[in-house]
């Protein structure tokens, strides 16, 4: 496969825009000379930027001292872009907490990408967000009980839950912190990137979730807030902070990929997308754990960098004793042909093209897919159903227990 991953990848680069697309219709999708800069109102300051970006040392009045990735500038330069570039931006709140703002102070930002078209054009766009402050009234930090959900599913309208809280994008948050600890990897050690990681995970909970002081089974999280610990788990065990088994080129290039693609694409990277093939029924997403894998069925595991066709047990022994070519075993060959054809359909759209892989249960390269798996049975469970993982890793289960009781702490 690997002449012809390369040669599909290089093919991919020169891409052009479909035919029936308005002013670009067959034009190379590529773009050069992109700069960004990045204006905001008065409140707030532009701490950096991560992505395949240089710094262009412009430094505006609205240049935080605050600095995260390429920072001390309010510009950047990109180089060449596609439309699937994406950069991280981060931003600096520079109005005390002891001044609140007006009520009803609205904020802007706004966004200012320059390129050269493939035509030779030169092309600016901006684009521009706005949105209200929120102050916080006196008291608004201090911890309640969790209430009961009501009739709109917080507590009977009775108090308005924060717009900080029900404006969380949890996944979007995922990728920023992703980005940041990434970035922090080259300056500093890994085990101190992970604890601030853990750091940053335990504050944030203290901070939003419900909970009753030094009560651990009182911990609530808004359904805003809930997938966020779980993509930091899988963060922690990723490529991009575990060198182990990677060479120092791979590490490089898995978090530049990490650090150039979108919200999406970088959150199937974290935490990996598993379909489970069945007779039961259609293609069912299946919980990235050891639970889902079953002898009976076909994991379909795509992490961007690999597309992983995994049989389970038994469905590898039917295949070796040719079961799916005989006429009267025709749902066994379906069931076989349909991870491979959705795969298939997977690698057409991504650039890089990603690894294929076929393994089966219990086969040296099963470990594509075991590696990836919450480790809930491990050599070390008794009994449970699924497959064992042999790990010293603690299963998300265990990681949510220490986090609970490290949030609620007084």
């Amino acid at each position: 496969h690997f002449p012809s991953i390369f040669k599909e990848s290089l093919r991919r680069v020169f891409r052009t825009f479909e035919p029936d697309v308005p002013e670009d219709g067959g034009k190379m999708q590529m773009a050069f000379g992109a700069t960004l800069e990045v204006l905001t109102s008065r409140e707030f300051k532009v701490s950096g930027a991560i992505g395949p970006v240089t710094s262009l040392g412009k430094k505006s009045p609205n240049v935080s001292d605050l600095e995260v990735g390429k920072g001390g500038t309010n510009a950047w330069s990109l180089g060449g872009v596609d439309p699937g570039t994406t950069v991280a931006i981060y931003f600096d709140i520079t109005n005390p907490g002891t001044s609140p703002l007006p009520e009803g102070k609205r904020r802007f930002i706004q966004f200012l990408t320059k390129y050269q078209h493939a035509n030779g054009r030169t092309r600016l766009r901006a684009t521009t967000l706005c949105g209200p402050w929120y102050n916080p009234p006196p008291g608004e930090g201090e911890k309640r009980p969790p209430q009961q959900p009501g009739m709109n599913g917080y507590n009977g309208g009775m108090e308005q839950p924060s717009p900080v809280k029900m404006s969380f994008d949890q996944e979007a948050a995922a990728v920023l912190l992703a980005r940041v600890a990434v970035n922090r990897t080259g300056s500093e050690d890994v085990a101190d990137v992970l604890r601030w990681v853990d750091r940053s995970l335990i504050r944030l909970c203290s901070k939003f979730a419900d909970y009753v002081p030094d009560d651990p089974n009182s911990f609530r999280l808004a359904p805003e807030f809930s997938l966020f610990p779980q993509f930091v788990f899988h963060l922690r065990r990723s490529q991009f902070l575990q060198l182990f088994n990677s060479s120092p080129d791979e590490a490089a290039y898995y978090r530049y990929i990490l650090n150039r693609e979108n919200a999406t694409n970088s959150l199937v990277m974290i935490q990996p997308t598993l379909l489970s093939y069945s007779f039961n029924g259609p293609p069912q997403p299946a919980l990235l754990d050891s639970q889902s894998v079953r002898p009976d069925t076909i994991l379909l595991l795509d992490t961007f960098f690999h597309v992983v066709v995994f049989h389970g047990e038994t469905c590898a022994a039917w295949r070796e004793q040719r079961y799916h070519e005989q006429e009267e075993h025709a749902a066994f060959r379906d069931l076989l042909e349909a991870p491979q054809a959705d795969a298939q359909t997977i690698m057409d759209n991504r650039f890089p093209v990603p690894r294929y892989i076929v393994c089966d249960q219990h086969k040296s390269e099963a470990r594509f897919l075991m590696a990836k798996l919450n480790p809930s049975q491990t050599h070390n469970s008794e009994g449970g159903g699924g497959a064992q993982v042999f790990t010293d890793d603690v299963s998300l289960r265990v990681f949510m227990e220490h986090l609970m009781k490290l949030a609620v702490q007084s």
